[in-house]
């Protein structure tokens, strides 16, 4: 199940009112330079790196109309004897994880790996993520309200 990281850390750095655009500006600059780990398992061992992606700065993009936050990440394959179970996506401070599958419609997964997820070591891969700006400005506001 995804979990959103640092959204208090967020907030206790920005004090004063935050409004869509201003956490928009606030997200734009701790995604700048983020990433996304991708990880397997094999028996009881510990997470296994499979792909690590970084921010295509040129696809942080604002969509005003649906309110949210897109970009894409990218990277290669380093590995292949296990399949994708987890990742971890993390900015400065901000940061998400959850379980990730290269299957449609396996149940209780939140990040499906995009079709071009070949599983072929050294391929590129690449991942598209959109964060809803109301949501999280729901959450933030809780913090508010403790």
């Amino acid at each position: 199940m995804k979990q959103l990281h640092g959204l208090e850390k967020l907030r206790q750095k920005h004090a004063g009112t935050i409004n869509a655009a201003k956490l928009v500006e606030i997200l734009t600059d701790d995604l700048r330079h983020c990433e996304c780990t991708i990880y397997g398992c094999i028996g009881d061992d510990e997470q296994i790196v499979l792909a690590k992606l970084s921010l295509l700065p040129e696809t942080l993009n604002y969509e005003m109309f649906d309110q949210r936050l897109d970009l894409n990440v990218e990277g290669k394959i380093l590995r292949n004897d296990c399949v994708p179970l987890t990742y971890c996506f993390k900015g400065e401070l901000f940061g998400m994880t959850g379980r990730c599958s290269i299957i449609a419609r396996v149940c209780g997964v939140d990040l499906y790996m995009c079709n071009n997820y070949s599983e072929q070591i050294g391929d590129t891969v690449r991942q598209r993520f959109s964060l809803s700006i109301p949501a999280l400005l729901k959450r933030i506001s809780a913090f508010d309200n403790a």
